[in-house]
Parts: C-alpha cells; sequence; structure tokens
C-alpha cells in the first residue's frame, strides 16, 4: 500500500509497504542522492527481503526526484537522514512495525542508514549499506582525486549540473551547502557500534569502493563484504541485479533468527 505522511517540516513523503500474510520481520529500503523508491536496484533489495517472509517499506525522501515534496536543491545528508528518522517513526504507530528492524540504503541512503544504526544500535538487527557513501571527508577527497577541476569549479559557482540517467534531458543542479552539510557526517568514528551482521556490496567500477573497503577495515562486528565485477556505481544491468539479489538472499538466511 501506498501511504503520504508528513515529515516533521510538514512536507508530503510517499511511502510504499508491502506485508505478507504472516510476515517474520520487517526491512526499510532507502534510495540514495536524486534516487527515488522505484528504482531497480532498490527493488532488488526490497524483493529479496520480500521473498523470505518481511514487511518491507520503501520511500521517496523529500528534495529528490520521486513523488515526496522539495526540491532537488536543498536536498542534503541532514534532510535525507532526519526523514528516514520520520519515516521510522511513523511506522512505529502501525500494526506492522516490530524491533528490531532490518536497514538496506544505497549511496548516500547508506550512509544515512548507518549513521541510523550508530545512534539507534539497540533497534537495528542487521545493516546493509550498498555502494555506501562513508563520510564528507573521503567524498571531497575522491572528488579531489578524480574529478579535481569539477570539485574546484563546484566550488566557485557554488553549483553542479549534471545531466540525470535515468531522466534524460533534466538537468541536476546542487549547491556547494550540500558538501559542507555532508562534511557534518562520517561513519567511521562510531563504526565500533555497528555491532549487528553488516553486508557490504560495491562494484569494481565504482569510485565509492575505496569508502566501502574503509568502512569494512572499521567494523569489527559480523560483516561481509561482496565486490560486483564491472558494476558501476548505481547497478541496472540484469546479471548485476541478479548476483545482488542473490547475495542478500544468503545473507538474510544466515543472519535471521525465527
Amino acid at each position: 500500500m501506498k501511504f503520504f505522511i508528513k515529515n516533521r517540516h510538514g512536507l508530503k513523503m510517499a511511502v510504499v509497504v508491502e506485508t505478507p500474510e504472516h510476515p517474520k520481520a520487517l526491512a526499510f529500503v532507502m534510495h540514495g542522492l536524486s534516487g527515488n523508491k522505484e528504482e531497480l536496484h532498490l527493488r532488488t533489495f526490497a524483493e529479496a527481503f520480500k521473498e523470505r517472509g518481511f514487511t518491507v517499506v520503501r520511500f521517496d525522501t523529500t528534495n529528490t526526484f520521486g513523488e515526496s515534496e522539495g526540491r532537488y536543491e536543498d536536498a542534503t545528508v541532514t534532510n535525507y537522514f532526519e526523514d528516514l528518522e520520520d519515516a521510522i517513526d511513523w511506522a512505529k504507530g502501525q500494526s506492522w512495525y516490530r524491533e528490531p528492524f532490518w536497514l538496506a540504503g544505497h549511496s548516500l541512503g547508506g550512509l544515512c542508514i548507518g549513521l541510523y544504526a550508530e545512534k539507534y544500535p539497540e533497534r537495528v538487527a542487521a545493516l546493509a549499506p550498498i555502494a555506501g557513501v562513508v563520510s564528507g571527508k573521503l567524498s571531497i577527497e575522491k572528488r579531489a582525486l578524480h574529478d579535481a577541476d569539477e570539485l574546484e569549479a563546484w566550488k566557485k559557482t557554488g553549483w553542479y549540473e549534471e545531466e540525470s540517467e535515468s531522466k534524460p534531458g533534466l538537468i541536476k543542479r546542487l549547491p556547494w551547502s550540500h558538501m559542507e552539510d555532508r562534511l557534518k557526517y562520517d561513519l567511521l568514528p562510531d563504526a565500533g557500534k555497528l555491532t549487528m551482521p553488516v553486508l557490504l556490496i560495491v562494484g569494481d567500477q565504482d569510485r565509492t569502493m575505496l569508502e566501502v573497503e574503509a568502512l569494512d577495515r572499521a567494523i569489527t562486528g559480523p560483516k561481509e563484504l561482496h565486490v560486483i565485477r564491472g558494476a558501476p556505481h548505481v547497478f541496472k544491468e540484469p546479471e548485476h541485479l541478479a548476483e545482488i539479489k542473490g547475495i542478500f538472499l544468503k545473507w538474510i538466511d544466515a543472519n535471521l533468527k525465527t
């Protein structure tokens, strides 16, 4: 079922809940920057959970290109994280809610679910930050290494522009203040709080791999790291999605307490 709820700032958020007849557990699935709940990789994560009897919640944050309100120009880690908290707080009032729950997220969504698990570790049964951003500092360092001129232009002009891959012709504009906000966040200092099972997946063509490997080294609890050959940051190819789904299913089977 689809619901439209309000976040703490009064903006409309679209939430989709899929509930089996006899749910075994609950999972929240979160998209990345400029993403939405209907992306193929998000649906792949959700399908794996559904096949194992989970109630699955997907939602569009505000300030993205989905069904929720807001402007992409206002997108920040802070706003995405707050929307995750607000979606979970809304879920607490529903009959299907249960703790601890599972969290899966892609890219910036991976950062947000990691921040949530560090803030509320007792609520999180397992964590899957996929191709996840790990820290604002590492994000800046990565861009400085691979796109130094682009990074300087962003700082100088105050704006970063790129054409949407999923919606050709759509120009996405992000202010430098987004990066200033991102610099406030880093999963590494409190990675020791991630004692729940953690699943890390990243493509070998993804520049985020260095961040993912840094998080893998910092986590001392149960963890898995899988590298998908030939895959970029956003997973679209059927063979990559099938491989990821298989990894998810095995991970769920190994960690679901029935």
